[in-house]
């Protein structure tokens, strides 16, 4: 049987999906329950999977291949694996451009 890898969440990841819930809240409550509970299954689903995530295409385009994600519509769980670990880096509207979303946060964090 396969070893099971880690799942673990980065600061910005939980501040995300916080971030998320709170928005859907305001409206509705059960649905914010409802995918609160989606994203994270699907996080923690990648315990025994983590390749089933595709590259970041965004970031293939540009030769970075070490980043992955999930699609749970119409969020995308960005993340990385290292040695027996998946880091969950970010949950992000996959309705938004993602690469503007990406350089604010890298250039935002060497301000």
């Amino acid at each position: 049987m396969a070893q099971a890898y880690d799942v673990l969440w980065a600061e910005a990841a939980k501040n995300d999906l916080r971030e998320i819930i709170r928005y859907i809240s305001a409206e509705n409550p059960k649905n914010a329950s409802k995918i609160l509970r989606r994203i994270k299954k699907s996080a923690a689903d990648l315990n025994m999977s983590p390749e089933r995530g595709r590259v970041v295409p965004e970031l293939m385009d540009q030769g970075v291949l070490l980043y992955r994600e999930l699609i749970v519509a119409p969020w995308r769980l960005m993340y990385r694996i290292s040695d027996r670990k998946v880091y969950i880096l970010a949950v992000l509207d996959g309705r938004q451009n993602i690469e503007d979303i990406l350089l604010k946060r890298l250039t935002y964090r060497h301000r």
